[in-house]
């Protein structure tokens, strides 16, 4: 459990806040077993950034309390891998599951703002994030690193947690590091911004709540 972390189990409901919009509870639960990793994941998107978050990666666990806290995201993650070989499968794998569980709690997605943006600085970095829930996946990241490695964790980790969040929760994501010079607040400036503009673009939009954010009246 990190510090940041509630003491509720995952097995517990996460606290249902109210529905201010007479909507159906935006909640999914998905389990993703494979031979390297096995994943459960909570989400709430109508929270107020609770949950519980473990991964077996610390740093992992930390940058995912970044997107709970900041995006009020209720999220339960426990994710059980074979980081005795390496962190990859763990991160690759709880990138995937919560993308899973992203797209299913948006459902029809009708009523939603759809686009959002943020600046998230931290320090000496400065990061961009822009979010389209298109239904179209699609990640585009310029973020150059100063070290490979932040503490045990290896930097390219962090792309592969977000194509497999992005890739599975169909959305287009833009991350741009603007300034920066220490790798950890590079990383934890993207994961603020990615948070805040996250939350912008799932949440609802009080003037088309019956309408879909598409001309095409689809995604």
């Amino acid at each position: 459990m990190t510090a940041n972390s509630t003491t509720h189990t995952p097995e517990q409901s996460l606290p249902q806040p109210p529905n201010l919009y007479g909507r159906p509870a935006r909640t999914a639960t998905v389990e993703r077993n494979t031979a390297e990793t096995q994943v459960k994941c909570t989400v709430n998107l109508d929270g107020t950034g609770q949950g519980v978050v473990d991964t077996g990666v610390p740093f992992l666990d930390h940058m995912i309390d970044q997107i709970k806290r900041h995006g009020l995201f209720d999220l339960d993650i426990k994710c059980t891998g074979d980081t005795y070989i390496d962190d990859h499968h763990s991160v690759e794998d709880t990138g995937i599951t919560l993308g899973q569980a992203f797209a299913k709690a948006l459902g029809d997605k009708k009523g939603i703002r759809r686009y959002g943006h943020f600046y998230a600085p931290l320090d000496e970095s400065l990061t961009r994030a822009v979010v389209d829930l298109s239904g179209r996946p699609g990640l585009h990241m310029d973020i150059p690193f100063t070290r490979s490695h932040v503490g045990k964790f290896d930097v390219d980790l962090f792309s592969e947690f977000f194509y497999g969040f992005v890739n599975h929760s169909w959305m287009t994501v833009h991350l741009d590091n603007l300034k920066g010079k220490n790798s950890h607040h590079q990383i934890e400036s993207a994961f603020k911004a990615f948070a805040r503009a996250l939350r912008m673009a799932c949440e609802y939009d009080e003037r088309a709540l019956n309408t879909l954010p598409s001309t095409k009246e689809a995604f």
